[in-house]
């Protein structure tokens, strides 16, 4: 529950040190983002431990001649080459499994190339004996074809995949048996370039799937809250049209026959026009249940669904409640179910927690709501706090309460909601809310109508003085 703001987004401010700013390339990241680079480094990063990982056995195992040095030399340039084109394609592939973009055909084609180039030098080191015997050529193998495996294992199916697998095996036993060599040491190298296909596809290839799933549900995490949103919106709409959508229709057709009425001077249209005038204030009677409907907020229900909602973000959610919910004042548990509410919205879209933890205490006559996550990635920035948080702090002055909210520290973030439990503090904060007006008494419930002052056997005015509300007016 982080307020937006450059210190919220960890972004670097001019003076800091460099050490912040790199902690804020890694805070300012969503979860999804985090875990794709980590992967992304990962895939980066292997072909050149497989470059580096080819040196030891190629250094104690070769043979001091002229031509198996410059062979060496040949491999070992291949090596540093594949890894520069694996950078481009590996980059270049996972943004095509991923988001769609064009595969990276040339560069997928130039490190086949160079694999199979490799994989050349290395049979022909095995066939002028510059390696020793056929163990050493098995072992330096897998460091020349996974790189290029790697570089093509997310450009393809999956059936073309095994089957360009079973085909480059064929070609490498039958390469090795052209050059002389044995056949079980034949079909041992077809057997190491299963395994390197193998190792592609539980590296490379899953890697790549993975993180199109992570990626696909952050989109639908943030689909479904604008779907929640636009489903409320709907319901409120047709809330609104099924109260208002026929009394506004009779409201109308009797408008109109008034109209017609009093043209004709007929008495009757007096009577219309009551009859619009009561189905008017009940029209506001109704409008106002509604609305009131909408902004009291249960607070057992918004805990519950304040669980619920993080439960399904994957967020670890803890309620720690005392049996006082229930028996709070109707104003106060509409005041706590709010923040509830918008605490639970500002984790879900301000931060990247992984726990929350909601506390309902009773502490010295006042309720006590703390709302504390670990997704705060730095402090709110000074002078802007958020709408929502404002919206709190107003709807709990009405009730005589306070808020804050701010770091708790060690990456926390914590919201605490003080309201007090005397209803004489209740009673007391609402007058001094409401305008004393000579003729208007403070309302004690919601949705009470005004009531005017009649001096003693004078009749009340039907209608009100031009540019006044009329009486019972929605305000």
């Amino acid at each position: 529950m982080v307020p937006l703001g450059t210190a919220a987004l960890g972004v670097r401010e001019e003076g800091e040190s460099g050490g912040t700013g790199m902690r804020g390339f890694w805070r300012e990241r969503s979860q999804a983002a985090k875990l794709d680079l980590y992967m992304r480094v990962v895939l980066y990063v292997m072909p050149w431990l497989f470059a580096v990982g080819i040196l030891a056995p190629l250094a104690q195992e070769l043979v001091r001649g002229p031509d198996a040095v410059a062979l060496a030399r040949g491999l070992v340039a291949l090596s540093v080459a594949q890894c520069a084109v694996a950078m481009h394609t590996i980059h270049h592939g996972l943004a095509h499994y991923v988001d769609g973009a064009p595969a990276p055909r040339r560069s997928a084609a130039l490190a086949l190339a160079l694999g199979g180039v490799s994989a050349g030098l290395l049979l022909t080191l095995q066939a002028i004996g510059g390696i020793g015997d056929g163990t050493v050529m098995l072992q330096l193998l897998p460091y020349a074809l996974l790189t290029p495996a790697m570089s093509t294992f997310m450009l393809s199916t999956l059936r073309r995949l095994v089957l360009g697998t079973v085909v480059a095996a064929a070609l490498v036993a039958g390469a090795m048996v052209a050059t002389g060599a044995e056949p079980p040491l034949a079909v041992s190298a077809a057997v190491v370039v299963f395994f390197v296909g193998l190792f592609a596809l539980a590296t490379t290839r899953s890697t790549a799937w993975f993180m199109a799933m992570i990626w696909e549900l952050d989109r639908s995490r943030d689909v479904s809250a604008r779907l929640a949103v636009a489903e409320e919106r709907l319901r409120f709409g047709r809330d609104m049209h099924d109260v208002m959508g026929r009394n506004l229709a009779v409201i109308a057709l009797k408008s109109e026959l008034a109209v017609r009425l009093a043209r004709r001077g007929r008495p009757e249209a007096a009577d219309q026009m009551a009859e619009v005038q009561r189905i008017a204030q009940e029209s506001q009677r109704e409008v106002r249940e509604l609305v009131r409907g909408y902004r009291d907020a249960d607070l057992s229900a918004e805990l519950e669904g304040a669980r619920g909602v993080l439960s399904a973000a994957g967020i670890d959610c803890l309620m720690d409640r005392e049996p006082l919910g229930d028996g709070l004042p109707s104003g106060v548990q509409s005041a706590l179910g709010w923040v509830v509410r918008e605490a639970t919205t500002n984790v879900l879209r301000h931060g990247d927690a992984r726990s929350c933890t909601v506390r309902l205490t009773s502490d010295g006559g006042r309720a006590v709501l703390v709302v504390e996550n670990d997704g705060a990635e730095g402090g709110p920035a000074p002078g802007t706090p958020g709408s929502g948080l404002a919206g709190l702090r107003e709807r709990l002055t009405a009730v005589g309460g306070t808020l804050r909210a701010g770091p708790a520290g060690d990456g926390r973030f914590r919201l605490t909601a003080e309201v007090p439990l005397a209803q004489e503090a209740l009673v007391q904060n609402a007058r001094g809310q409401g305008v004393q007006a000579q003729g208007v008494r403070a309302p004690e419930a919601p949705g009470m109508r005004l009531q005017e002052t009649r001096t003693p056997g004078a009749r009340a005015q039907e209608a009100p003085a031009p540019g006044a509300p009329a009486r019972g007016a929605l305000r």
